[in-house]
């Protein structure tokens, strides 16, 4: 049996029992993905963009699904807690792939905010649901994204109606807990209409010592004049694979900020697109991956300037440790007509040993005359000559090693406009060089029934 007709043959023997724990909307936009799902299987490592990602590995096990809903027997809100200082933010669940509707405590939103389940704000709000939901994924003949809109049944919303401004970040934690191997099949909306801000940061966190498949899709839509911070941060077990794909549509004047950090994982593969569909819009995105073990970690990034007078800023860092491999693929197209576009991207790689792997691919493709655009990528290792510096004035050369990674990081995390979690991350970073446990200084995890 291949690995797709596994979950086709899944989805035909249960699409009810799925359908009947989810909501119209979603139900409606099964059928389609299905087909697609059957017709394009899942990419090989033939396809160029992805040549370092073996998904056919990945999808392969004979995980779990939680069709069902059976209810997860944990109060997240009991067994998590997040008190890094000065990170105030309004705190919300998905376990596993459903979002965690019980005793939320009270908190002061903006009025009209939706901030909860996909399902419910599908069912509360079926035109707006209607109108973004899977109208950028759909359009990608991806198996992957395919797969998640065929299983997804819940999911989380951000939507801020016309004018509204969220004074705290939204927080979300994915909370991965399962007593046997499990796939989730985790999705987000975000909708922001004009002249709206908000910010929202994501945390994935595996509990306990299962083998987890995240097939994660998110949505983005930001509406004119309206401005928007997407944060993710990666701490899952060694034994969590994860594929995500982020869609980022915006509209005039909008500014967004996309930032990814890989601190723990198995093999992850990240896919972001960006799309401009209005004038005097502006994105920067940034990523940073540190790798050691047998750990992989493959970025791809699209960036479609589809319209004049746009600018965009592209960053990507990786430190690669240890027989880690790593790949950062990142594509940037200005259409013609889109004049007075800017286009920047970098990609800066370092390799901390002989047997780690860097694989790197930046595209450029420019049909459209007076722009500024640029792109480049490198791949090298410490500088022997800092080295030499610092152990000559008593550094050892651990510490060395250690301060010369760190600094490495620095310019990606000044592109947080969240001062606390700069702060936050700083410290995460500086603890996963030393080999130190990646969970954050005042974030505690508890499996059900642990002391605490």
């Amino acid at each position: 049996m291949t690995v797709v007709k596994q979950y086709t043959d899944l989805y035909l023997q249960a699409q009810g029992l799925i359908n009947k724990h989810s909501a119209h909307i979603l139900n409606e936009r099964r059928e389609a993905a299905f087909t697609l799902l059957k017709a394009v299987g899942l990419p090989s490592m033939s396809c160029q963009d992805y040549a370092h990602t073996d998904l056919h590995a990945m999808f392969a096990p004979d995980y779990g699904l939680n069709l069902n809903r059976v209810e997860i027997p944990v109060n997240p809100y009991e067994v998590f807690t997040c008190d890094v200082p000065n990170l105030s933010t309004s705190l919300f669940f998905l376990v596993n792939d459903s979002f965690y509707s019980k005793s939320i405590p009270a908190r002061c939103l903006t009025e009209g905010v939706f901030t909860g389940s996909l399902r419910e704000f599908a069912e509360k709000y079926p035109q707006i649901a209607d109108k973004y939901y899977n109208k950028q994924a759909g359009k990608r003949q991806d198996g992957t994204v395919a797969m998640n809109t065929v299983f997804a049944q819940d999911g989380f919303v951000l939507y801020v109606p016309k004018g509204k401004v969220l004074e705290k970040p939204i927080q979300l934690i994915n909370y991965l807990i399962s007593e046997t191997n499990m796939m989730v099949n985790r999705r987000i909306l975000v909708i922001l209409e004009e002249n709206t801000e908000a910010k929202l940061l994501v945390c994935d966190h595996a509990v306990n010592d299962a083998d987890y498949m995240i097939n994660q899709v998110a949505e983005i839509y930001i509406g004119e004049n309206s401005h928007f911070d997407y944060y993710e941060l990666e701490e899952n077990s060694r034994k969590t694979n994860k594929v995500s794909s982020t869609f980022v549509c915006q509209k005039a004047h909008s500014n967004v900020v996309v930032n990814g950090i890989s601190l723990t994982n198995g093999v992850t593969r990240n896919n972001i697109f960006v799309t401009f569909k209005g004038e005097g819009a502006e994105n920067h995105l940034s990523g940073m991956v540190i790798a050691d073990g047998e750990q992989k970690v493959d970025n791809f990034t699209n960036i479609d300037h589809a319209v004049p007078h746009c600018h965009s800023n592209e960053l990507f860092k990786y430190v690669v440790n240890d027989n880690a491999e790593c790949a950062f693929a990142g594509r940037i197209l200005v259409r013609q007509g889109a004049d007075k576009t800017e286009a920047y991207q970098s990609n800066k790689n370092l390799c901390a040993t002989e047997t780690a792997r860097m694989y790197t691919r930046p595209e450029l493709e420019i049909y459209a005359d007076d722009v500024k655009c640029s792109h480049g990528a490198t791949v090298g290792q410490l500088d022997a000559n800092a080295m030499f510096y610092m152990r000559s004035r008593g550094i050892s050369e651990q510490e060395a090693r250690l301060l010369l990674m760190y600094a490495f990081s620095s310019d990606v995390l000044e592109m947080i406009r969240l001062e606390p979690l700069k702060e936050r991350l700083r410290m995460l970073i500086e603890k996963r060089f030393r080999g130190e446990l990646s969970k954050c200084r005042g974030c505690s995890v508890h499996a059900p029934g642990d002391c605490h």
